[in-house]
C-alpha cells in the first residue's frame, strides 16, 4: 500500500470557465482547464512553469482578464483565443474539404469544454479529460493525464473516436506550447533538440513559411537542432526516432513517444516544429494571424488512422521535466541526457524517479553503480578508466512505474578510453 502522504494529490479550483483540476506529486504538478478545450495550461517543477500561456487572456491565477470571455468560438486564425498549454487536435490540418481539420479556432476540440473525472489508484491519479461530438471530423477526444508520486513524469494517452456514421480518416496531434525566446549566442544551447532514426525518411520538410521557415542544424550524428529564432513557420520530422525535448535557460522539457508503420500526415511528419516571433501585423495567408510573443510549439502525431464507425485509434506521450544541463542528446522512459561530451565523461543524466544508475559490462566484469538518482536533479555519469573496462556497457536506471530501462549503451576500446556512446 502506497503512504496517504505519497499519494499524488488532487485539487480542484472553481473559475469563470468551469474548474482547474491540478495533479500535485509533490515536486511536479500539473494544472487543466476542461473547461478551456481540456487543454494542460499548467506544469511546473518546484514551483517553475514550463508550458507557455498567454498573458493577454489569463493571469497568474489562470483566471481570464476583464473583458476575455472564454467558450466555445470559431472564424478565421485571426479571432482564435489561444490560451496556451498543451491541447490536442486531429490532423491533417487545412481548410480544402471534409478531410482536413479546419481549425483552430474550432468550437469543439479546441475550445469547447471537455468533462473531467479523476481516477486514485495506489498512490498514483489519472485525469481523464473528454471533448464533446464533433460533427465536422465525426471525433470524440479523450486525453488522460497520469502522475506517479515523487516522479518528475507524466503520461499523456490519447484517443480518437469515430462517433459518426461513415469512416472517417485522421491522425492524432498532440501540440504543447513553451515560451520561447529572441535567438540566442551561437554558443548557445536553448531551443528543440529531436532524435533522428536513420529510417532513409527525409530528415525534414519544410511545412509553413508564416515569415520563412525555421533553420534546423545537425547537433549531433543522430540529433537535429532547432534553436530559438525570429521566425513564423514550421519544419516536420519524418526521420524522427521518437523524442524530442526543449532546452530553456533553466528548464527542460522531454517527450518521448512510440513511433508506428504507417501513412502520417503533413509528408510524413512525426514530429514538428512551430516557431513564432512578435509581428506588428496580421499574416494574411495565414488567415490574419498575428503572434504577440515568442512561442515554441513541440508537436507530436499519430499515424494516419481510418475508422469505422464506433472505432478508436491512440497515442501516447511520455513527458519529463528537469532542469537544463545543455544539449539533449537522447531521451529514454527513465530519463534525459544532456551535456557536451568532454574530459571522458558520458555526460549528464537527469533522471525521473529516484534509484541507482548502474551499468553491466562484458562476462566477467563486476556491474558498477555509476550514481544516485533523485527525480529531476542532474547526475554526472562517468566510466572508470581503465582496460579493465574494455567492452561494451549497458546503463540501466528505475522507472517511474516500477523496473529498470536501459538508457545508454557506452562501448569502452583497450585503451580503456570510451569510443561510442548509444553505439
Amino acid at each position: 500500500m502506497t503512504a496517504a502522504n505519497d499519494a499524488v494529490r488532487v485539487r480542484r479550483t472553481p473559475t469563470a470557465y468551469g474548474e482547474l483540476i491540478t495533479l500535485d506529486a509533490g515536486a511536479l504538478t500539473v494544472t487543466a482547464a476542461p473547461g478551456l478545450g481540456g487543454r494542460l495550461l499548467s506544469v511546473t517543477l518546484g514551483g517553475s512553469e514550463f508550458l507557455y500561456r498567454n498573458p493577454r487572456l489569463l493571469d497568474d491565477d489562470l483566471t481570464p482578464l476583464p473583458g476575455v470571455r472564454a467558450g466555445p468560438h470559431d472564424g478565421p486564425m485571426a479571432d482564435w483565443l489561444n490560451w496556451g498549454g498543451d491541447k490536442t487536435w486531429p490532423a491533417p490540418q487545412g481548410w480544402d474539404g471534409p478531410g482536413q481539420w479546419a481549425g483552430p479556432p474550432d468550437p469543439v476540440l479546441d475550445s469547447g469544454p471537455y468533462t473531467a473525472r479523476v481516477e486514485q489508484r495506489d498512490g498514483t491519479a489519472a485525469l481523464v479529460l473528454t471533448s464533446g461530438e464533433d460533427p465536422r471530423t465525426g471525433l470524440r477526444l479523450e486525453r488522460r493525464i497520469v502522475l506517479r508520486p515523487r516522479s518528475t513524469a507524466f503520461g499523456l494517452h490519447l484517443t480518437m473516436t469515430n462517433t459518426s456514421a461513415v469512416e472517417r480518416r485522421w491522425a492524432l496531434w498532440n501540440v504543447t506550447q513553451i515560451a520561447g525566446a529572441p535567438p540566442a549566442s551561437p554558443a548557445g544551447a536553448e531551443g528543440v533538440y529531436l532524435g533522428r532514426a536513420r529510417s532513409g525518411r527525409p530528415s525534414t520538410v519544410p511545412l509553413v513559411a508564416g515569415t520563412g521557415r525555421p533553420q534546423v542544424l545537425e547537433a549531433a550524428a543522430d540529433v537535429l537542432y532547432v534553436p530559438h529564432q525570429d521566425v513564423v513557420g514550421k519544419v516536420g520530422f519524418p526521420d524522427s526516432a521518437g523524442w524530442l525535448a526543449h532546452v530553456g535557460p533553466e528548464r527542460t522539457l522531454a517527450q518521448g513517444f512510440t513511433i508506428r508503420e504507417g501513412s502520417y500526415p503533413d509528408e510524413g511528419s512525426r514530429a514538428e516544429v512551430w516557431m513564432e516571433c512578435p509581428l506588428t501585423e496580421g499574416l494574411p495567408h495565414l488567415g490574419g494571424l498575428r503572434p504577440r510573443d515568442h512561442v515554441v510549439e513541440c508537436e507530436v502525431l499519430g499515424p494516419l488512422t481510418t475508422l469505422a464507425p464506433g472505432a478508436s485509434a491512440a497515442l501516447e506521450v511520455e513527458f519529463g521535466v528537469g532542469p537544463s544541463a545543455g544539449p539533449v542528446r537522447a531521451v529514454t522512459p527513465a530519463g534525459y541526457w544532456a551535456g557536451p561530451l568532454r574530459d571522458g565523461a558520458e555526460g549528464v543524466f537527469v533522471p525521473y524517479t529516484a534509484g541507482q544508475l548502474e551499468a553491466r559490462g562484458p562476462a566477467g566484469t563486476q556491474p558498477l553503480v555509476l550514481g544516485t538518482l533523485e527525480p529531476g536533479r542532474a547526475c554526472g555519469v562517468r566510466l572508470p578508466e581503465g582496460q579493465e573496462y574494455y567492452g561494451r556497457w549497458e546503463l540501466t536506471a528505475p522507472l517511474p512505474g516500477g523496473g529498470r530501462a536501459r538508457v545508454a549503451r557506452i562501448t569502452v576500446g583497450e585503451s580503456g578510453i570510451r569510443t561510442h556512446f548509444n553505439s
